[in-house]
């Protein structure tokens, strides 16, 4: 049986949710989705400049599970530019930092 998936610490929402290419309405685009845990593993790693190890540390998580979920968000965001998608983000398994929110 595999172990239960833990929640993954953000220290909070993001202020955007949707992001879309411009000039082209939103009924003829397809999405790329990413998760809030990813959205907060790119903030720590890309624009904080953390470690893999302070960065994981900040989520809760442990390096590699930081390194795949860091992966999988960058897999989404280059999606969306490279394919012209819009990008969602939203869901995952997470809890706020100052709270025990979270949404699947």
């Amino acid at each position: 049986m595999a172990r239960p998936r833990l929640c993954r610490r953000v220290d909070g929402m993001p202020k955007t949710t949707y992001f879309k290419p411009r000039a082209i309405p939103s009924r003829e685009l397809s999405e790329a989705c990413l998760s809030v845990e990813g959205f907060e593993a790119i903030r720590l790693a890309d624009l904080e400049e953390l470690t893999m190890e302070n960065a994981a540390s900040r989520m809760g998580v442990s390096r590699h599970t930081f390194g795949r979920i860091l992966a999988e968000a960058r897999k989404a965001v280059a999606d969306a530019l490279v394919h012209g998608r819009a990008l969602r983000i939203a869901g995952g398994d997470y809890e706020l930092k100052s709270s025990a929110v979270a949404d699947g």
